[in-house]
């Protein structure tokens, strides 16, 4: 077919019209929908079913590397057996309480008290860890906390779980597992309510000691919080025990 220099359009012509029809370009290939990354959470719980027991408990700690304020151990049990897609939906987003945002640890915290079927928070103070010691302290704590949600289970369906230090006998199965509140969900859990339950307890100390932000920081080692030691010293909320470069110009 002749043209004037434009384009030339395919065409297919149909038998017995005088029209021709133009071509149907080829049929596209559907995009592969991508698959959305796997929600931690379900990977978590995997870690704890291929473990073999019934009940699974894990416990973890918040605030041992603070300047100021309790050491804050829980413990988690999940009955495994109980759990069904309904509660793994809902704890999807679960995960070492680091990975979570303030809002993302607060959303979960009552998911985890629902999902699990025994929860406890233990905390350890200020004169506790200068007293004892701090890894003293928080072996302790972990032991108390997973001791009090394993209490009354049959010992040889209960598993309990600690991240990083293997805690004193319990006279149960136990493992210490290293990062495991990104590897175990009762762990995870755990770390979430300890998270939460000691960063309430410091909001509520800002009230009661106003001065050095404990809101803000929590009680950990940065600079705002280095700052308020410096120009107001140190207050009962403060672990005297630590060798901190924030205490060097006090007299303690």
């Amino acid at each position: 077919m002749a043209t004037d220099g434009g384009a030339v359009a395919a065409v297919e012509v149909n038998v017995g019209s005088a029209e021709p029809v133009p071509a149907q370009p080829p049929a596209k290939a559907k995009p592969k929908k991508r698959r959305g990354k796997r929600p931690p959470g379900r990977k978590l719980f995997q870690y704890d079913r291929a473990l073999g027991f019934r009940y699974v408990a894990g416990a973890d700690e918040a605030g041992r590397g603070c300047l100021a304020g309790p050491l804050t151990a829980a413990g988690v049990l999940f009955d495994m057996q109980a759990l069904g897609l309904r509660e793994v939906k809902a704890l999807a987003a679960l995960n070492d309480s680091k990975q979570h945002t303030h809002a993302g640890r607060e959303a979960l915290y009552p998911l985890v008290l629902r999902c699990a079927t025994r929860a406890v928070v233990v905390s350890r103070s200020c004169e506790s860890i200068d007293r004892r010691g701090l890894h003293r302290t928080n072996l302790d704590a972990l032991r108390d906390a997973l001791a009090r949600v394993s209490s009354g289970f049959p010992e040889g369906e209960v598993i309990c779980l600690s991240d990083g230090f293997r805690v004193p006998d319990l006279g149960r199965e136990q493992r210490a597992i290293v990062d495991g509140d990104c590897t175990s969900a009762a762990i995870a859990a755990a770390s979430i309510l300890a998270k939460v339950a000691r960063d309430r307890f410091m909001v509520r100390a800002e009230a009661r000691h106003p001065g050095w932000a404990f809101g803000e920081h929590m009680g950990y080692s940065t600079p705002v919080h280095r700052e308020a030691i410096r120009r107001r010293g140190v207050s009962p909320l403060h672990r005297m025990s630590f060798a901190s470069t924030a205490y060097q110009q006090l007299s303690l």
